[in-house]
C-alpha cells in the first residue's frame, strides 16, 4: 500500500497515530458537487460575457479547448491543496484545538478569502521566468505546448509525491516547471541566451525565496519555542494534549488562530500561482479580451502618456540615438533576445515604441476601448518596452541616477497595470480549486506531518510555534511578490520546534523530505521540458 512509504518509525507513540476514515454525510458530497457545478459554471459564464463585451466570438472548439486549459490549471490548485493546506490544519488536528473535519472546512473558507484578497504580484513574478518569446505569442502553437507542459509536469509530480504521503512544494515544482521549459525552449531554438531561454534575473530572485525558506522555517519555529519556553506564563504550552481532551480555552485559541493565519496566509500566496498560469491561457484564447486591462478608467491614460514622455526624456540624456519607427521593433526584439539593453541604439528603439504607443492609446482614449485587431500589438508593444525598462533600471553601471531609475520605474509600473490584471472569476474559481482540493486529499500530508516529523507528541507550542513563523513569512513573501513554499516552512518549522523542546526527529522521514526538497526541482525540470519538446513536436507535425 503507498501508506506504508511513510510508515511511522518505532520511536512514534502509539498515542499519536489517528484514524480519519470516519463516515462524509451524503449532504456533504452533495454540497460538494453543487460548489464544483457552480464555479465552473461561473467562469465559464464569464468568459463568454468578456469576450462578447468586447466583440469577440470564440469558435466552439477554442472555447473547448479553452475549458480543458482551466480545467486542468484549477487541478493543479485542487492538488495544491492536498500538500500546502494540510498542513495547516495538521497542528490543530494533532493538538485536539479543533475537529479534524471541521478543521478543513475551517482552512478552506480563509484559504478562499486569501485567494480573494492577494495582490496578484505573485502570480506575475512567476510568468516573468518564462521565455519573452513565448509570452509574446503565447496564443501559437508553441505558446499552448508550453502551457500545457507546465499544467502536466506540475500535476503529474503533485500527485506523485501526495500518493505516498510526501508534504511537497507546489512552489517548487511549478517553478521547476517554468525552468525546465525555459531551457528546453532555448536548446530547441539553438538560442544561447536571451529570450527564448530563462531569465536568470528574475530567476535568482524566486529561487532565492525556495532554498531560503525550510531555513527560516526551522531556525526561526527553533527560536520562538525557546522564547516562548521562557517567557510563557502558562506552563501547560509545553505539554502535549492527553487523549482526545481540547487544550484550555486561550492555548485552544492561539491555536485556532495560527491555524487561520496560515490558511489565509498560503491561500494569498500559492493560489497566485494559478492565476497566473490561468492569465497566460485567457491571453492565449482570448487576447481581445484579456490582453490588456480594460477595466482601467480613460482618467489614466493622460498620465500614461506624460509618464510615457518622461521616460522619453530620461533615456535623450543618456545619448538614445535616433531609429526609424519601421525598425524600432525588430531592435527591440533582438536587444531583449541579446540582453544588451544598456546603449543608445536600444533606448532609441524604446522610444520609438513608446511613441507609437502613448500615440494609439491616446487616440482610443483609453485600453477599454482598443478594438478587438489592435489588441494583441499594443499589448505586446507595452510587454517589449515594460521588460526593457526592467533590464536598464537592473542592470549595473547603467549610469542612472536614483531620480532618473524612478522615473522608467513609475513608466513601467503603468505598463504592468495595463497589461497585468487578474478578473475576479479568476479568483473566485482558484480559491474554489484551492479550498475544495484541502477537503479531498488532506488525510495522507496531515498524518506525516502530525506523527512523522518529531519523535514524541506534538506539544501546543510546538504547533503555534510552527504556525506563526509559517504565516509571517508567507506574508512577508506576499508583499515582495515572492512564491515560497507553504509546506517547506511549516515542515521546517515542525523539526526546529522539535529540536528546541529536545524530542528529536524521525531520521527516516527527514530523509524523506530532504529528497523531495532536492529532486523536485530538477525532477519538474525534466518533465515539463521533455513534455514541452513531445508537445511542441506534435504542434508542428500538424502545422499548427
Amino acid at each position: 500500500m503507498a501508506s506504508s512509504v511513510l510508515e511511522a518509525s518505532p520511536s512514534s507513540p502509539p498515542a499519536a497515530t489517528r484514524s480519519f476514515d470516519g463516515p462524509v454525510h451524503p449532504f456533504a458530497r452533495f454540497a460538494f458537487l453543487a460548489v464544483v457545478i457552480l464555479g465552473f459554471g461561473y467562469a465559464g459564464i464569464s468568459v463568454l460575457i468578456d469576450t462578447q463585451q468586447v466583440g469577440e466570438q470564440l469558435a466552439l472548439g477554442v472555447f473547448a479547448f479553452l475549458g480543458l486549459a482551466l480545467l486542468i490549471a484549477l487541478g493543479f490548485e485542487f492538488v495544491n491543496g492536498f500538500h500546502d493546506t494540510a498542513n495547516a490544519v495538521a497542528t490543530v488536528i494533532y493538538t485536539n484545538a479543533l475537529p479534524a473535519h471541521f478543521a478543513v472546512v475551517w482552512s478552506g473558507f480563509f484559504n478562499f478569502l486569501g485567494v480573494m484578497l492577494s495582490s496578484g504580484a505573485v502570480a506575475y513574478s512567476i510568468i516573468t521566468l518564462l521565455p519573452v518569446d513565448l509570452i509574446l505569442n503565447v496564443g501559437s502553437g508553441a505558446g499552448f505546448a508550453m502551457i500545457f507542459a507546465l499544467l502536466f509536469a506540475a500535476v503529474l509530480w503533485n500527485l506523485a509525491t501526495w500518493y505516498v504521503g510526501l508534504p511537497n512544494s507546489s512552489s517548487h515544482t511549478l517553478i521547476g516547471s517554468v525552468l525546465g521549459v525555459g531551457f528546453a525552449n532555448q536548446l530547441l531554438t539553438s538560442d544561447s541566451g536571451g529570450t527564448s531561454g530563462v531569465d536568470w534575473t528574475q530567476a535568482t530572485k524566486v529561487l532565492t525565496g525556495l532554498w531560503m525558506a525550510p531555513l527560516i522555517g526551522f531556525g526561526a519555529a527553533a527560536l520562538l519555542l525557546l522564547v516562548v519556553r521562557h517567557m510563557a506564563r502558562n506552563p501547560q504550552l509545553m505539554t502535549p494534549p492527553e487523549g482526545n481532551t481540547p487544550p484550555p480555552r486561550g492555548i485552544r485559541a492561539l491555536l485556532i488562530f495560527t491555524c487561520t493565519a496560515v490558511s489565509f496566509s498560503h491561500g494569498s500566496n500559492d493560489g497566485q500561482k494559478g492565476m497566473g498560469l490561468i492569465m497566460l491561457i485567457l491571453i492565449g484564447c482570448a487576447p481581445t479580451a484579456y490582453a490588456l486591462n480594460r477595466t482601467l478608467p480613460a482618467s489614466e491614460t493622460p498620465a500614461f502618456v506624460q509618464s510615457a514622455n518622461d521616460a522619453r526624456t530620461t533615456l535623450i540624456q543618456h545619448g538614445a540615438a535616433s531609429v526609424e519607427p519601421g525598425k524600432a521593433r525588430k531592435i527591440l526584439r533582438d536587444s531583449l533576445k541579446k540582453r544588451d539593453v544598456v546603449n543608445g541604439r536600444t533606448y532609441g528603439a524604446a522610444i520609438a515604441v513608446s511613441e507609437d504607443l502613448a500615440r494609439r492609446v491616446a487616440g482610443y482614449g483609453s485600453l477599454s476601448q482598443v478594438p478587438a485587431s489592435a489588441a494583441p500589438n499594443i499589448r505586446n508593444d507595452m510587454y517589449m518596452v515594460m521588460d526593457t525598462t526592467r533590464m536598464i533600471t537592473s542592470a549595473e553601471h547603467n549610469g542612472f541616477n536614483d531620480g532618473e531609475k524612478a522615473v522608467l520605474n513609475d513608466y513601467r509600473t503603468r505598463l504592468e497595470r495595463g497589461t497585468r490584471f487578474i478578473p475576479l472569476w479568476v479568483k473566485v474559481a482558484v480559491a474554489l480549486a484551492l479550498g475544495l482540493g484541502t477537503m479531498v486529499g488532506w488525510k495522507r500530508i496531515v498524518v506525516t506531518v502530525g506523527e512523522r516529523i518529531g519523535k514524541q507528541h506534538m506539544t501546543y507550542g510546538m504547533g503555534a510555534s510552527a504556525e506563526l513563523v509559517a504565516a509571517g513569512t508567507i506574508l512577508v513573501a506576499d508583499r515582495f511578490g515572492l512564491p515560497v513554499s507553504t509546506t517547506h516552512i511549516l515542515s521546517s518549522g515542525v523539526a526546529g520546534a522539535s529540536v528546541a523542546s529536545g524530542h528529536g526527529l524521525q531520521r527516516r522521514t527527514l530523509i524523506q523530505l530532504a529528497a523531495a526538497w532536492l529532486m523536485t526541482l530538477p525532477v519538474a525540470m525534466v518533465l515539463a521540458g521533455g513534455l514541452y519538446w513531445l508537445l511542441l513536436t506534435i504542434v508542428r507535425t500538424a502545422g499548427l
